[in-house]
C-alpha cells in the first residue's frame, strides 16, 4: 500500500491505496483528474507530487490536492510538439528545454497537452513559454522560458559553408570569365 495525502479542500485527507492504482497514472506523461472515492464521498484532485524509494524505485508516497470545478488550478501540463520543421529539414536539430509547462486556468478549461506547432521554425529560431497562447488559460512560467527550439548541427553548418564557398567560387569564376573575355576583347582589337 501506498501512503497518500489529498489537500488543497476544506480538509487534509489521510489515506493508502495499492501500488497498482498508480501503474496508468504515474507512469505516463499526462495529467489526469482523479476522482479519489474516501469513505463513500468522490473527491475530484490532480497528482501533485510523487516520492519514489531512491534505490528501489518503488512508490513511497503521492501528494493529491483536491480540485474545485469553480476555482482556478496551477498545474504543469505537458508539451505536445507538432509540425515539421523548415529548420530540421535544412539539417538542425530539434532542442525540447522543456516538456511540461506550468499553466493557471479552470479545470475544464485546461487541454490534455499544450500543442506547439514548429513548422515555422528555421535554424536559430525558438518558441518561448511567453509565445504558448490559450484562451482562458495562463502560462504560469517566465515569458522568456524556452521551451522549444531549431539549433544549428555540424551539417547543417557544413551546408551552409558548402553554400557559401559554393557561392564564392561562381563569384570567383564569373569575375574570371569577365576579365578573359575582356582580354579576348582586347587581343581583337589590338589586331585589327
Amino acid at each position: 500500500m501506498v501512503p497518500c495525502v489529498m489537500y488543497g479542500g476544506k480538509e487534509n485527507y489521510h489515506f493508502s491505496a495499492s501500488i497498482s492504482d498508480f501503474k496508468n497514472l504515474i507512469y505516463t506523461n499526462h495529467v489526469y483528474v482523479v476522482n479519489v472515492d474516501l469513505n463513500g464521498k468522490v473527491h475530484s484532485s490532480v497528482m501533485k507530487e510523487i516520492q519514489f524509494h531512491p534505490v528501489s524505485d518503488v512508490i513511497n508516497h503521492v501528494d493529491f490536492v483536491e480540485v474545485d470545478a469553480n476555482k482556478p488550478i496551477e498545474i504543469s501540463l505537458p508539451v505536445e510538439i507538432t509540425g515539421n520543421s523548415e529548420g530540421i529539414r535544412a539539417g538542425g536539430k530539434l532542442r525540447q528545454r522543456k516538456k511540461y509547462v506550468k499553466v493557471k486556468g479552470m479545470i475544464k478549461d485546461l487541454p490534455d497537452t499544450l500543442v506547439v506547432d514548429i513548422s515555422e521554425l528555421k535554424i536559430g529560431d525558438s518558441i518561448l513559454a511567453g509565445d504558448i497562447k490559450y484562451e482562458r488559460i495562463e502560462v504560469m512560467e517566465a515569458h522568456h522560458n524556452l521551451v522549444v527550439g531549431v539549433v544549428s548541427s555540424r551539417i547543417a553548418k557544413g551546408m551552409e559553408e558548402g553554400a557559401e564557398s559554393i557561392a564564392a567560387t561562381a563569384a570567383t569564376a564569373a569575375t574570371a570569365a569577365a576579365a578573359a573575355a575582356a582580354a579576348e576583347t582586347a587581343a581583337a582589337e589590338t589586331k585589327k
